[in-house]
């Protein structure tokens, strides 16, 4: 029996919202399509995989059992698409670095240069992150490297070279109530409409609303936008506000938005990303390298003490533990963020 990956996706979403409306939000479908590819899927497995009523979505055992092993499958599924996906663009010298709206900000032709130099005849692919998609196309092989400001947790679950910590900021429309001051006190912002990043983003959305330092204290949102530009026309139209990493200030300035520090807002760690279970092949070394020696984060150059060096990686059982791999040329290996 062929089933289709697409199909076990519906289910598990469905499985964990208990209901329609929230699952076919949350994968972009109408729910008559959602409710259509449900039923698809039992009438393929010839058994009930929900009870339907009114409060929702109740799973039968046969849906229990699907959902304790269909995670399991899907990431299996995920890994093969990775490997196959990685085995083209190596075979093709192309590496793919996924960038944040505004991180494209810190990479400049110096860094596609020295990579150049580094890698002769490979070509380097800069994809803007998909905001509906939380590990930003690193999980089913779509991009290489994700280059983000993130918060200090996401450390612990990928390997990733750290280029430098930058602070955040708000954005704010001109003309608001506090656009003429110097220094904003993170609690003064608590009360205001936020422009969001959709929901899908999971632990971005939090992340840029400050879910953190709110305390469990939810945010008001004025408007969801779907890409930068998006958000950033909201803004500036008085939708809300936001924060975003203080590079914005310098790189991505525009008529009728201001930027302003605020004191009670943690900073963000810059680096480049990639799964615990995929090796650093000599293309992603020398691209770490290229941005060591050339990315400026805030008033100085990131890593300038780990250039030559590039980052060890941890074993998915053993995040402790470091490994040597190899790279364009031999190198001395470093702790993961070292430099």
């Amino acid at each position: 029996m062929d089933i289709d990956t697409r199909l076990l996706r519906y289910f598990a979403a469905v499985y964990e919202e208990r209901q329609l409306t929230g699952a076919a939000a949350r994968l972009l479908v109408s729910q008559p399509t959602l409710t259509k590819q449900i039923r698809q899927l039992e009438a393929q497995l010839g058994v009930r995989l929900f009870e339907r009523s009114r409060e929702g979505m109740t799973p039968t055992p046969a849906g229990h059992a699907l959902a304790a092993r269909s995670e399991a499958l899907l990431a299996g599924w995920e890994e093969a698409l990775r490997a196959t996906r990685q085995a083209a663009t190596q075979a093709a010298g192309t590496l793919r670095v996924g960038f944040e709206g505004s991180t494209i900000n810190v990479v400049d032709r110096a860094t596609v240069e020295d990579f150049a130099h580094r890698m002769p005849g490979w070509q380097l692919q800069m994809r803007q992150n998909n905001w509906f998609d939380p590990t930003s196309g690193l999980a089913s092989g779509e991009i290489d490297l994700a280059l983000w400001h993130a918060p200090g947790s996401v450390a612990a679950e990928y390997n990733h070279a750290e280029l430098g910590v930058e602070d955040r900021c708000a954005v704010l429309p001109a003309g608001h109530r506090l656009a003429e001051r110097e220094l904003l006190d993170f609690a003064e912002l608590l009360d205001e409409d936020f422009v969001a990043i959709p929901q899908e983003a999971g632990r971005w959305r939090d992340y840029w609303l400050a879910a953190e330092e709110r305390g469990g204290r939810p945010a008001r949102i004025g408007a969801v936008a779907h890409n930068a530009d998006e958000w950033l026309t909201a803004v500036a139209c008085g939708q809300g506000i936001g924060f975003a990493p203080a590079t914005m200030s310098r790189l991505a300035s525009r008529p009728g938005v201001v930027y302003r520090p605020v004191r009670g807002l943690s900073a963000s760690r810059v680096g480049l990303y990639w799964p615990l279970d995929q090796p650093l092949t000599p293309a992603m070394a020398a691209f770490v390298r290229s941005c060591r020696k050339t990315v400026r984060i805030g008033a100085g150059v990131a890593g300038p003490s780990a250039l030559g060096s590039v980052p060890a990686q941890r074993r998915p059982a053993d995040r402790g533990a470091a490994t040597r791999r190899g790279s364009a040329q031999p190198v001395q290996t470093a702790a993961n963020g070292a430099g």
